[in-house]
C-alpha cells in the first residue's frame, strides 16, 4: 500500500509540475494576424529561415571603438537575438513550425554557450532572447525548455545580486542608464520565468532607480552627466519595458506613475516630450563630462555630435504609448508605426 501510495503522489506531483510548467504566463505581448504590419514581421521572419545560430560564450561591445576588441564578433553574434524573437512572433501568428524549430535551435545553442558578465550594456538586448522563449515556452522541447529557464533565472538572479554589492553613496554606473538597463533585464526575466518573488526584487530596484536617477523636474542624472538626449532615451526606455514586463502580474501597481521623492518615469518622459515634438531642440554631448564620447565624435560615430534627431525615440514614445495612450500622439508624429515586432505585440 505505502509503495501504491509513493507511487501516485509521485505521480500526482509529476502532473503538478508539468501543469505548472505549461501554464502561460500573463504577458502585454498578444500576437494578433488581424494586425495590418503581420504581414512584414511574417516577411522579414521568413528571410531569416534558413539562418543558424552563431552563439558566444561571451559578448563586449561596451566602451569600444569599431574594430577593437571583440567589438565585430559580439556585434554580428547578437544578430541572432532579433531573429529569435522575430522567429517566435511569426511561430504564434501564424503556426507555422519551422518557425517554433527555430526559435529551440537557437535557445538550446545560446543557452548551451552563454556565460552571463553581468555587464548591462553588452547584455540589454538579451531581452529578445528572453521574449523569444516566453512567446514559446510552452511548446520548448523540454530540454531547451530547461536549459533556458535556467540561464534566464541565471541572469535575473545574478543582477540582483551584482546590485546588492553596491554599498555606501552610489555614484556613476550604479544610478546611471546601466542601472536602468539591469533593473530592465531582472524585470523581463523575471516576467518570463512566472517568478513573482524576482519581481518584487524588480519592483522595489526600480523605485530605487527612480529615487537615484530622477529629479522632481523630470531631469535624468544622465542628461547632466553627458548633455545629450541621446542617452535620456537610453536611460528611459528599459525603464518602460521594466513596466511593461510587470504590468500583467499587478505587482507595485502602475509602475509609470510611482512618485519617488516627487520624480516619476512619467515625470521623465513629460521632460523629454518638447524636443520629441520639435518645440525644442538639443546640440549633443556639447558638456558631456565623458571622455568616452568625444572619442566616439572623434570618429565620426553617427548621433555623438550635431542636433539631436527627435525620431530616434520614437521606440520608447511607442512603448511609453502602451502604457499611457496620451503618449500616442507623440509617438505617431514620430514614426506613423512603430517597428514591426511592437506592432506585432501590442497594436490590434
Amino acid at each position: 500500500m505505502k509503495q501504491t501510495f509513493f507511487a501516485l503522489t509521485a505521480l500526482l506531483l509529476a502532473f503538478s509540475h508539468a501543469a505548472m510548467a505549461s501554464a502561460q504566463n500573463p504577458s502585454l505581448c498578444q500576437p494578433a494576424t488581424s494586425n495590418p504590419m503581420s504581414k512584414a514581421l511574417l516577411a522579414a521572419a521568413q528571410r531569416h529561415l534558413a539562418d543558424h545560430p552563431n552563439p558566444l560564450p561571451h559578448l563586449h561591445t561596451e566602451g569600444t571603438l569599431p574594430h577593437h576588441g571583440i567589438r565585430e564578433q559580439s556585434s554580428a553574434a547578437e544578430k541572432d537575438w532579433p531573429v529569435m524573437r522575430q522567429a517566435a512572433l511569426a511561430w504564434r501568428l501564424n503556426g507555422d513550425p519551422r518557425y517554433l524549430k527555430q526559435v529551440d535551435d537557437y535557445l538550446a545553442a545560446w543557452a548551451d554557450v552563454y556565460q552571463p558578465d553581468f555587464n548591462p550594456i553588452d547584455e540589454t538586448n538579451l531581452d529578445m532572447l528572453i521574449n523569444a522563449y516566453a512567446l514559446t515556452a510552452d511548446h520548448l522541447r523540454l530540454e531547451t525548455r530547461a536549459a533556458s529557464r535556467r540561464l534566464i533565472s541565471n541572469l535575473g538572479n545574478g543582477y540582483i545580486a551584482h546590485i546588492e554589492q553596491f554599498h555606501g553613496q552610489k555614484k556613476g554606473t550604479q544610478t546611471n542608464n546601466w542601472q536602468s538597463h539591469r533593473v530592465k533585464l531582472v524585470s523581463v526575466a523575471a516576467a518570463a520565468l512566472g517568478d513573482r518573488t524576482m519581481l518584487e526584487h524588480a519592483h522595489q530596484l526600480f523605485k530605487q532607480q527612480i529615487a537615484d536617477n530622477v529629479l522632481p523636474d523630470g531631469v535624468v542624472t544622465d542628461f547632466q552627466d553627458r548633455d545629450a538626449l541621446h542617452y535620456v532615451v537610453y536611460d528611459l526606455e528599459p525603464l518602460v519595458q521594466a513596466a511593461m514586463a510587470a504590468k500583467p502580474y499587478g505587482v507595485g501597481g502602475d509602475w509609470l506613475n510611482i512618485s519617488v521623492k516627487g520624480a516619476s518615469l512619467a515625470g521623465a518622459l513629460d521632460w523629454l516630450v518638447p524636443y520629441a515634438t520639435g518645440q525644442r531642440r538639443h546640440e549633443e554631448f556639447v558638456h558631456t563630462h565623458v571622455q568616452f564620447d568625444k572619442d566616439r565624435a572623434g570618429v565620426g560615430e553617427a548621433g555623438y555630435s550635431g542636433t539631436w534627431q527627435p525620431n530616434s525615440s520614437a521606440t520608447l514614445f511607442w512603448l511609453a504609448a502602451q502604457l499611457d495612450k496620451r503618449y500616442l500622439p507623440v509617438a505617431t508624429q514620430l514614426a506613423a508605426h512603430p517597428a514591426d515586432w511592437i506592432s506585432a505585440c501590442y497594436l490590434k
